[in-house]
């Protein structure tokens, strides 16, 4: 461990320059009197480190010196598949791994090159959480992502929405998928590929016995496949909507892709007020409502005459509880004057929230 991280530090002054205590404590993640350690240690060694004082010291290598030692090991290789994510290699137990491969690789290219992945380093960056959303990093997700690379057979105590809502299984963890910040179990149950939520997991027990991974079994092929199948099953219900121009542009903003594509394939010609028409995929009459209804006014369900009952229906439920109780002017049960400008709906008094 402790060869290691000597390795680390020098990398770090070979590939960045000069460096304070303080710097370099903060990226080994130990104390500031260890990298002063560690420094004398590599002095003692013959690497040529020397150090400044004063408010713009720091420590740096001598003479362009700069090791060969930047083989990478059999974990930090593995590693290297996860470095446009560093949170998900930090929940999976590999964020100092990762971040001793990178410096390996960087130390390893010609000066040019490792200013050009510096560069994109600092311009560039991937967050993969939506927005609205925290990383999810559910605590079996160590345990479950060794039982996945050395084929281990699971038992598991699932939480899912069908009855009965807690069940055990045992199962041959094919692999883990990372979908929006969500962590994703694709595994085979009596012989069936299967997907489970990893924070679904109550207990989870790695057994002794191994399994057989299936030759030619494509993690990202079935993940596409799963998706696919997923929203045939979800989207029975297909509902026709006439929808204003304003909104048009907004509905990345405001549904999810699906709902967007369908609408960009079906929507057809605008009408005399700019308003068109297009067909969605929805899950089902009340899952519908609240979504629909988010859209405000902008937008008219034409069918089914079951959705468009329902939305009726809502709506004027909402809109007799905040109606006022009398005329007098004295607030109603909702809390609101009597003015006839509360009484009304009206788009320009609603807000609306778009993604920064």
């Amino acid at each position: 461990m402790r060869a290691a991280r000597l390795l680390s530090l020098v990398l770090l002054l070979q590939n960045r320059g000069r460096l304070t205590a303080d710097e370099l404590a903060e990226e080994l993640g130990v104390s500031t009197r260890t990298v002063y350690r560690d420094i004398d240690s590599l002095s003692s060694a013959g690497i040529p480190v020397y150090g400044d004082a004063g408010h713009r010291g720091g420590y740096q290598l001598l003479g362009g010196y700069r090791t060969q030692l930047t083989g990478l090991h059999a974990a930090e290789a593995e590693s290297l598949f996860l470095t446009g994510l560093p949170g998900a290699a930090d929940d999976l137990g590999l964020g100092e791994v990762l971040a001793a491969a990178q410096l390996k690789l960087a130390a390893a290219l010609p000066a040019p090159l490792r200013d050009r992945a510096d560069r994109i380093r600092e311009r560039f960056h991937l967050d993969a959480l939506g927005w609205y959303r925290e990383q999810n990093s559910p605590p079996a997700l160590v345990a479950l992502a060794h039982a996945v690379w050395n084929q281990r057979r699971i038992q598991v105590r699932y939480r899912r929405w069908a009855e009965p809502q807690e069940v055990e299984r045992e199962l041959d963890p094919y692999g883990l998928v990372l979908k929006a910040g969500v962590w994703y179990l694709v595994a085979a149950v009596d012989g069936t590929v299967r997907t489970y939520r990893v924070s679904s997991i109550l207990r989870l027990t790695v057994g002794e016995d191994g399994f057989e991974r299936p030759d030619g079994f494509d993690l990202t092929a079935h993940w596409q496949d799963y998706l696919t199948a997923y929203d045939a099953r979800r989207l029975r219900l297909q509902a026709s909507l006439r929808i204003a121009p304003a909104l048009l542009t907004a509905l990345p903003d405001r549904l999810d892709a699906a709902l967007v594509l369908a609408v960009e394939a079906s929507a057809g010609p605008p009408d005399g007020d700019g308003w068109v028409t297009a067909t969605v995929p929805l899950e089902s009459v009340d899952l519908a409502v609240p979504i629909l209804l988010s859209l405000g006014p902008d937008i008219e369900v034409l069918g089914p005459e079951e959705l468009r009952c329902k939305i009726a229906e809502t709506a004027a439920a909402v809109l007799d509880r905040y109606r006022p109780a009398d005329t007098s002017g004295r607030a109603g049960a909702g809390g609101l004057s009597s003015s006839p400008a509360d009484r009304v709906p009206s788009s320009a008094r609603v807000a609306r929230t778009t993604k920064p």
